[in-house]
This record gives structure tokens, sequence and C-alpha cells, in this order.
């Protein structure tokens, strides 16, 4: 093979929403990018299926307007989020614009328009073997051909190859949980997100349009069907009592960070750089973020900046996945705290609008700690 037929300037490695987000940021600055991925789309992942309000805004920030490009598909309007315990409920309306319910198939589906029409090179079913590093730029060998690009960047998800090829330092798992989604086809009751709580962990629940609602169940033990999961979760379980569903899908959510997120001209985004607890509804945020950072980075050559922007990005909502995962592992502390925000409802809309990045966040900042710099 003629590698100057496939030089580019970046090339993607992982087609889920963080590398498509890449892709087209990086796209928009200029640079040319191959993307590869094992599979071929749709692609799909067991998630919450909800856009928060700054999940929106991340992606406008790459030049995607979702209410636009959802005037083709199914969604629903998202106005808040709502926690349901066993005694007590509380709920804030998001303070900076409304969020969306849509399946996670269609969110891809947008994306990957979004990234054809401005011209990425997409190799699906290529399956990666190994990257080699040269004086010319790294190449990176599938079963089907060999390409070659100025940078290489990671969006494989927690068990990364890349990682691992490029020697980054192995992840410090925070937490470990397992999470179980499944589709029922029932009309939304409410426009806010809900999360039941239980003392063997919570129902994330979303409406994602006008006749189904997507529920995420997330536990610290195997989920073996659905509905066993359901019957910690009395209220929800009369609220879906009539309708059908559709086939479970299962998946691990981790609590994990690196040291570093990039290593000579190769850098990790979404979940293989790092990833929170899927109870904050973060995921698809944090991956936005990071590709707007990430691009900038290989825009000006200064793969540095990305590192240190990635540990910004990642510090609150790191700090409020530690939160919840305190409030589910002691029910005393978790009975406290819905009480306490039932008492006192300013308390739960203030911690909301710093959640979704809409309010001070200092209270927080003083606690953070930053993993130190060690050369991978």
């Amino acid at each position: 093979m003629d590698l100057r037929k496939t030089q580019s300037d970046v090339i993607i490695i992982g087609a889920g929403p963080a590398g498509l987000a890449c892709a087209i940021a990086s796209l928009r600055h200029g640079l040319q990018v191959d993307l590869i991925d094992a599979l071929e789309p749709p692609i799909d992942k067991s998630c919450g299926e909800g856009l928060m309000p700054n999940s929106v805004q991340a992606l406008a920030a790459i030049g995607i307007d979702i209410e636009k490009d959802l005037s083709r598909f199914e969604s629903y309007p998202l106005h808040g989020i709502r926690f349901l315990g066993e005694h007590a409920t509380s709920e804030a309306a998001f303070p900076n614009g409304e969020g969306r319910g849509i399946r996670r198939t269609i969110l891809h589906q947008i994306l990957l328009d979004r990234a054809a029409s401005l011209g990425v090179r997409f190799h699906w079913e290529n399956s990666v073997q190994g990257i080699t590093r040269t004086v010319e730029g790294t190449l990176v060998h599938t079963n089907r051909q060999t390409l070659r690009a100025r940078f290489v960047v990671g969006a494989d998800g927690p068990q990364s190859r890349v990682a691992t090829w490029a020697g980054f330092t192995k992840a410090n798992v925070r937490s470990r949980r397992i999470g179980l989604r499944q589709h029922y086809n029932i009309t939304p009751w409410t426009s806010f997100v809900e999360i039941h709580w239980g003392n063997h962990g919570q129902a994330y629940v979303t409406p994602i349009s006008s006749s189904q609602v997507c529920v995420a169940f997330i536990a610290n033990q195997k989920i073996r069907q659905p509905q066993n999961a359901l019957h910690q979760f009395p209220a929800l379980e009369r609220h879906l009592a009539s309708s059908s569903c559709t086939a479970p899908r299962g998946a691990i959510t981790l609590g994990r960070a690196l040291n570093r997120v990039t290593c000579g001209n190769i850098a990790l985004i979404g979940d293989a750089s790092g990833s929170v607890d899927a109870l904050t509804g973060e995921g698809i945020a944090l991956g936005f973020r990071q590709a707007a950072a990430l691009a900038i980075a290989l825009k000006t050559n200064d793969l540095a900046s990305y590192d240190q922007a990635h540990r910004r990005i990642m510090r609150l909502p790191t700090i409020m996945s530690t939160s919840l995962l305190l409030m589910d592992k002691s029910p005393f502390l978790r009975d406290c705290a819905l009480s306490l925000f039932q008492r006192a409802p300013g308390l739960f809309e203030r911690l909301l609008r710093i959640h979704v990045g809409h309010g001070p966040s200092r209270l927080f900042e003083s606690v953070a700690t930053l993993e130190p710099d060690y050369p991978c």
C-alpha cells in the first residue's frame, strides 16, 4: 500500500459519540480526519439516553444545533431532575434551558451525518491490530489496511487498546457498577429525569418520545432481569405496570481516572480517557467538551494543553460522582440528604445549577484533588 495516499492529520479509533464529536470539531478546524471502527452503524450502547442542557450546549460549541437536527426524529423535552426516595422527594428545574431525551442510536446518526457532511473518511469494520510510531508520524494497522497520521486519538472505550499500545499508566478505578437499560412503551408521566433511590441501587428514568421512556437500572450487584430490579422501586413499578418493553441491554459503569490522557502524539477521549458513574448523567457531555478542547490542541500542535483542559473538565463531575456514590453506599446518608433536599428545595436547585455548569463551583473546587503528572 502507498501510505502517502492514506496520510491524514488525525486518525480517530472508535466511532462512538466522543469519537464522532472529536472528528466534527477537528474538521471544523480544517484538519483532515480518518475515523476507524470495528463495527458499522448504527452503533448502540446501554446508557440513560438523556442530554442535559450542558450536553446541548457542548454540542452547540462544535457546531451542532440539536434542536434543528432533531426535527427529523422523535425526542422529548427534559425540564429538570427529580430525586425520589422511600420517604422524601425533591426536584429542581434546569436553570439554563431544556435538555432532550433521545435514543442513543438517533444521537449517533445525527453525529454521523454531520461528520460525513464535513468530509471525514470512515473505515467501518476495521479492527485495529496495533500502532507503530515513526519519524514521519504514527502508523495504524487494521485487519484491512495501514493508515498514517500526525496524531492518533483513542476513543475506544474503557478497555482502550490504544491506551495499552501507547503505554499509558493503568487507570485508577474508583467505582464499578452494573447497568441495565430497558425501554418501556408508555406515555411519559413527567418531563423531568427521575432518579429513584433504593437500598440496592437506582433507577434512572428518562422520557425519550411521546410514547416511550428509557429506564437504566444501576446497582452494585448483577441485575439478572429488569423485572427483578423494578420490584425495588414500587412507585415506578406501578407507573410501568401496564406497559410493554423492549429487550434489555447491559453494561458496566465505571468511575476511573488516568494520570495523563496524552503521550507523544497520541491522545485519549471519552471513556478511554476516564469516566464518572452513570448516575451523574455526565458521560456524554464530558465527551463533547473533551472533543472541543482536543480539536484545538490538535490544530495548535499542543497536546499538553488538552491534558490540562481534560483535568478541568473532569474535576467537578468527579466530585459529584463521589457524592452520589456516598449516598448509594450509605442508606442513612441518603435518607438524610433526600430529607434535607425536600425541606430545603433551594439547596437542591443550587446543586443542580452547579452540576450543569450554571453556577459557582468554588465550594467543590476547594476539595478537589488533581492526579499528579507522571510520564507515560
